[in-house]
């Protein structure tokens, strides 16, 4: 009899540290069929990993942003939600809340999200990135500008702050600046050049309407061929000098 009691402390003791290691387990192999693109299974495996160990930010952010990849934005959302419950200073719950309500049309919500991001973290590019997307779709033109901006200033080789800045530029009525800086994303990429490429920006949160606009700037700049390469250049080295003025 004391030996089974013996036994049965050891089971209630060490419990919880299988269960924690089990939904590691459970977590990482939903990371790599994520990264294979196989979201049922890694859905179920991060589901798992969230029934195991609940309180684990880790695997409701894996769940949420998992859901998401896969066109389930309600229940990508409200998984994020309830990972602000455990941790409301989670910069990954906000960055990727934020990315969801933004591709779901929730641009309020969007806003509120990355805005608080921000807080959290000023130097944290991919809030000011989305903000910018958000405001731009809200028409709030100064303050996506400013917010592409410092997006571009955090992470100054990525093109799609640029991209972000370019359309908010278009969307103000400065076709100059936003011709500008266009260019600046095209002098780091060329496929920013190509107008079936820019179909991609859907991935990185741009709306049918924002990839619309930068269709059409690159037209403008592009099809008439209305400038010639010194004249691009120029312009480039314009909108380089009157950004760092900002």
């Amino acid at each position: 009899m004391r030996i089974f009691l013996l036994s049965l402390i050891a089971v209630v003791l060490t419990a919880p540290a299988t269960w924690a290691q089990s939904a590691a387990d459970y977590r990482q192999r939903g990371i790599q069929y994520r990264t294979q693109e196989q979201f049922p299974q890694a859905i179920e495996s991060f589901q798992k990993a969230v029934e195991l160990d609940q309180k684990n930010l880790a695997g409701r952010i894996g769940l949420g942003w998992t859901l998401h990849l896969a066109n389930r934005r309600t229940e990508a959302i409200d998984m994020l939600q309830s990972a602000i419950l455990y941790n409301p200073f989670n910069i990954e719950t906000f960055n990727a809340l934020g990315i969801a309500y933004l591709v779901n049309g929730d641009l309020t919500q969007a806003v509120a999200a990355h805005t608080w991001a921000t807080m959290l973290d000023p130097n944290n590019e991919i809030p000011f990135y989305n903000l910018s997307l958000s405001y731009e779709r809200l028409a709030m033109y100064d303050w996506a500008i400013e917010s592409a901006k410092r997006a571009a200033e955090l992470e100054p080789n990525n093109p799609h702050p640029w991209v972000a800045l370019a359309i908010a530029y278009q969307g103000q009525g400065d076709r100059t600046s936003a011709k500008q800086i266009y260019l600046q994303a095209m002098n780091m990429d060329a496929r920013y050049r190509d107008r079936a490429f820019l179909k991609f920006l859907a991935e990185a949160g741009f709306s049918a309407e924002q990839i619309a606009t930068a269709q059409a700037l690159l037209n403008e700049l592009d099809g008439k061929s209305a400038f010639s390469e010194d004249a691009n250049e120029e312009m480039s080295r314009q909108a380089s000098g009157s950004f760092k003025q900002v």
